[in-house]
């Protein structure tokens, strides 16, 4: 028997930027099952927004951690040992590319803003994991990451992001064959198009956002309860045999041959 209480379990949290973010959808979901939570910000501007949600969810950490740089992962790996000793489960929702590599033509995606958007959001998830690596596997742990269909379909507007999300999904499943055995599992969300701060970055994202709604099985698009909930499944010994999978939560949007 299964059960969702998370209580004496801990999970960090990459990639609330505000109220409207997947991670933070994800995050309240977890709360309420019982997790102690860290919140992550990267930089000062989404610092105080992010305290300021933390603070709606009592005994919640709130730490910076730009996934650009190592000794600031290696800060909240060291502060996290301290005060809680190991991690039970580990959300990624960073996501970045320069505002003219998803406007422009992807062909003429400049050199740097290629290494930025896959450093950013998807090598950042390999390389937070290995740096928490002695404090998930004590307990053993889950982790999702976010991802979407550009990873397998030409997306309009979406360019580098689907690239970087591309390889977001083969490390999820190269991390699920090389940590398992150390009795840690990886799997990734893909959502459906909601709007949040860095969806709205899209050029024609209103447009897309409608046609989804039009095209999916379900005849609606999906909201971030939904997608917190599949991750909190995800994270959960409820899916203890599930490693290496994306799972799909776009009200049927994929399986539609038009």
């Amino acid at each position: 028997m299964f059960t969702l209480d998370l209580s004496g379990r801990r999970a960090l949290v990459l990639g609330v930027a505000n109220h409207r973010s997947l991670a933070w959808a994800i995050a309240k979901q977890l709360h309420a099952a019982g997790a102690t939570l860290c919140l992550t910000y990267a930089g000062e501007r989404l610092q105080k927004g992010v305290e300021e949600l933390a603070a709606t969810l009592p005994g919640t950490l709130v730490l910076p951690c730009d996934v650009t740089d190592d000794a600031q992962i290696d800060s909240v790996a060291r502060e996290l040992g301290q005060r809680w000793g190991a991690i039970e489960m580990l959300v990624h929702g960073v996501a970045f590319a320069n505002k003219e590599d998803l406007e422009g033509s992807f062909v003429a995606t400049s050199r740097e803003g290629f290494r930025i958007a896959l450093e950013v959001s998807a090598y950042s998830l390999i390389n937070v994991a290995n740096r928490v690596l002695p404090l998930l596997e004590k307990n053993g742990a889950a982790i999702v990451s976010l991802t979407y269909l550009a990873a397998e379909r030409a997306v309009p507007s979406y360019n580098v992001m689907g690239s970087a999300k591309a390889v977001l999904e083969q490390a999820t499943r190269q991390m699920a064959y090389e940590l398992g055995p150390k009795r840690i599992r990886v799997n990734a969300v893909s959502a459906g198009p909601v709007s949040t701060l860095a969806a709205r970055g899209i050029k024609g994202f209103v447009g897309m956002h409608k046609d989804h709604a039009e095209r999916a099985a379900l005849k609606r698009n999906i909201t971030p309860e939904e997608v917190g909930a599949a991750a909190l499944f995800l994270l959960t010994d409820m899916s203890s045999g599930v490693t290496g999978e994306v799972l799909y939560v776009d009200a049927g949007y994929r399986i539609m041959g038009v």
